[in-house]
């Protein structure tokens, strides 16, 4: 293994890449301190830090003969001093993703960015020194022989080093291909060749000895960076003739390269700067394979265009203000974290680093603004209220269910009186049918008004008080269930829910906060369009009526990347995406209950996840699995049932609340057991309550004991069922409960 060390790292650098002469290999590099942009040297436009400055730095020894770098690209803005005439751009035209981080140097130089406190060393920057770590980043990948166009990839997890990783990575022209820790190996391995990636960049040694034996001996890569951890700890054999750098190498080679510009004033005045080219927004940024609930992962090409457009279109959904603090726990590769990490910090905000298992103290320690999620965070944070409810005294859970059913009532008596009312109906209601219920949702809202502010006082203040989450929720990348919708909403917690996909950068839609309507994913962004079509003849429909979501705009991929066939197929000749999303335009009425709704997307499930009956009946079972989920006895469920006569379906009890429920009904055995016979009782009577609203009814029940989970490959990475591979899983036990 080539561990590069600080007296090593010059021998390993390709000398032709170096932008001056390389420094003689036995010269040891210094590690200097990482500096700010009051530090570096102006060129040109005012604000604009160009090249570091060097004091105190002893200039590099010069050779007589100067070697022609080779091809770069560079971030225009970023890197602007790099360009001829780049002193020129507008401060504000972004052109690349990493363009960003210098606006937001210069106007938030010293508030906090990052605050990452479960890695080892902790870290918190400044967003000064953010900029100068990405700068350092992407100038040491240069400095390794790191050319535009060229694939790495970066298998990690959220924290501070993946952003700057990620982003350093785009700043040198090359296309990033993220991926977690969690995936498997032979996934990463697929991902890893399909891309024609020459390098890797991995989270920690942990991780990377994980990969040593399955991964690191069937793949070709040209060097491999640590992000986190010390090299000592690697697996030797593993890689014994690839070069490894640590972060902290790739950062002081990334310093040198950048010092060494202080003194190349005599090639700057010769041209030699013009080896450089600009990033250019139809350039792809980066590759992001989809986690897919079935089927094999595609590689999507998202270009700077696409990710710009997140940047530049967001702030109508999250008006985030300098200073607002966001808490950060998805995973950074999947892009509805990516595309708001970067947008939200082009406002100034402070993130702070959390995990699942810290996501509770993290809530009310740090009270964040905001928290970008998915649904199954909220509807975790929604069942633990309600078990901390129940675990009350008596009477005070009996005070505190019935206020929570008080604001129910008054949040769907204002719906009526202020417009919000989703229907799909395009018929306008008749005045004098709505002004009676006008005038009835006014008198009960009046009349509960005093009861839901008393409930505020006693009950909502102090789960405002452990979760924080002062302005607003944003949930994506699934379906939020419409009672965890309606709870947050009358407890005075905002939550909004968004839609988009890897395809589309991913937002296309998102509900706004001055008109957050229950139900609905709200209106599209900017710069996107939205029709629905008919399943089978790709019709365009009117509102109201339901079918496949298409989206057309600038969030849109370029393609899938080596997959034209999948790319033809999901991209007409007109640039239409076909999402297999089936959903309907809530109609437009200048009047009436529903008047503010009109335009808004609503989604009702996959057409791929549609289950089809041997009675011809089509089945949507999204529907079916939100109201049975609302059971406490029902950690988890799948409904089943294609080409059979009956809907089944295949659960994880939550074993705690059956065990409860059973004592309640004196059905324990005599070793305090459960029989299997008493658990199934409870789960059919459970689906009976929860579903009897539903136009379709389960019967037969597989009840599984294992959850879905990411690590065993039940659940995609952003922990949506995969539902192909828990019916391949379970194969013979549902031939068995259908016979």
């Amino acid at each position: 293994m080539l561990l590069a060390s600080s007296g090593q790292m010059a021998a390993l650098r390709p000398p032709r890449l170096l932008l001056l002469p390389p420094r003689p290999a036995a010269l040891p590099l210094r590690r200097r301190p990482s500096m700010g942009a009051s530090s570096a040297r102006r060129r040109g436009g005012a604000g604009r830090v160009c090249v570091p400055r060097c004091a105190g730095a002893t200039p590099p020894p010069q050779t007589s003969a100067v070697q022609v770098p080779a091809r770069r690209k560079c971030s225009p803005l970023l890197d602007s001093a790099l360009l001829p005439g780049g002193s020129e751009l507008a401060v504000h035209e972004w052109k690349a993703v990493p363009d960003i981080w210098r606006t937001a140097a210069e106007k938030y130089a010293d508030l906090v960015a990052l605050v990452d406190p479960y890695h080892d060393p902790p870290s918190k920057l400044t967003y000064k020194q953010l900029e100068q770590q990405i700068l350092d980043f992407s100038h040491g990948l240069r400095a390794i022989g790191v050319a535009p166009d060229e694939k790495l990839a970066l298998f990690a997890d959220n924290s501070c080093r993946w952003l700057v990783a990620d982003q350093g990575i785009m700043a040198t022209g090359a296309i990033n291909v993220v991926r977690g820790t969690k995936s498997s190996d032979e996934e990463l391995f697929q991902i890893y060749s399909h891309s024609e990636s020459i390098a890797l960049v991995v989270d920690s040694p942990q991780f990377f000895n994980r990969l040593a034996e399955s991964f690191i001996s069937r793949i070709n890569a040209r060097f491999i960076v640590l992000l986190w951890g010390d090299k000592s700890s690697l697996n030797s054999k593993a890689v014994m003739d690839i070069p490894v750098y640590d972060y902290n190498d790739i950062t002081e080679l990334g310093r040198e390269n950048r010092n060494a510009l202080c003194y190349s004033s005599e090639l700057f005045e010769q041209g030699q700067q013009g080896v450089f080219e600009a990033i250019g927004p139809e350039d792809v940024a980066t590759l992001i394979y989809t986690s897919g609930t079935g089927g094999t992962p595609k590689g999507v090409m998202l270009t700077h265009r696409n990710l710009l457009h997140q940047i530049n279109n967001l702030w109508d959904i999250v008006p985030a203000v300098p200073g607002d603090r966001f808490l950060s726990m998805l995973p950074p590769w999947h892009a509805y974290e990516r595309s708001t990490e970067y947008f939200i910090f082009t406002h100034g905000i402070q993130q702070v680093y959390t995990t699942v298992k810290h996501l509770k103290a993290d809530l009310q320690h740090h009270q964040p603004h905001y928290i970008i999620s998915v649904p199954l965070v909220y509807e975790t944070l929604y069942s633990s209220i309600q078990r901390q409810i129940s675990a009350s005294p008596p009477a005070r859970k009996t005070v505190a269910l019935a206020l929570i059913k008080i604001s129910l009532l008054f949040m769907e008596a204002k719906k009526i009186y202020e417009g919000t009312v989703l229907s799909n109906s395009p018929v306008k209601p008749s005045f004098i049918f709505y002004m009676f219920n006008y005038l009835r949702a006014r008198i009960v809202a009046a009349l509960l008004w005093p009861l839901h502010n008393l409930a505020k006082m006693l009950v909502y203040k102090k789960i405002h008080s452990s979760i924080g989450i002062s302005k607003a929720g944003i949930s994506g990348g699934g379906s939020l269930p419409m009672h965890v919708d309606k709870f947050f909403e009358a407890i005075g917690i905002k939550v909004q829910n968004g839609y988009g996909l890897t395809e589309t950068s991913p937002v296309v839609a998102a509900r706004r906060p001055f008109c957050n309507v229950l139900g609905t994913v709200g209106h599209p962004i900017k710069h996107t369009e939205i029709k629905i079509v008919d399943i089978e003849t790709g019709e365009v429909l009117p509102d109201g009526s339901k079918g496949i979501v298409k989206i057309k705009g600038l969030p849109v991929m370029k393609g899938y990347y080596k997959n034209p066939s999948a790319t033809n197929k999901a991209l007409d000749l007109e640039g239409w995406f076909n999402t297999g999303d089936i959903g309907w335009i809530a109609p437009h009425h200048a009047t009436g209950p529903s008047r503010k709704c009109g335009g808004m997307l609503v989604l009702e499930g996959r057409a791929k996840d549609t289950i089809v009956l041997t009675t011809g009946e089509n089945v949507e079972p999204a529907e079916l699995e939100e109201a049975a989920s609302r059971s406490s006895l029902i950690d988890q469920i799948m409904v089943i049932g294609q080409d059979r006569r009956r809907l089944g379906a295949i659960i994880v009890p939550n074993n705690d609340e059956v065990v409860e429920a059973a004592k309640r009904k004196s059905s324990l055995d005599g070793n305090n057991g459960l029989a299997k016979d008493t658990v199934m009782s409870l789960l059919h009577a459970e689906l009976k309550t929860w579903m009897a609203g539903c136009s379709f009814q389960i019967g037969p029940i597989l009840v599984v004991d294992e959850p879905f989970t990411i690590d065993n490959g039940l659940m995609t990475p952003t922990m949506k069922i995969r539902r192909d591979k828990v019916a391949a899983k379970y194969q013979s036990e549902i031939e068995a409960l259908y016979k």
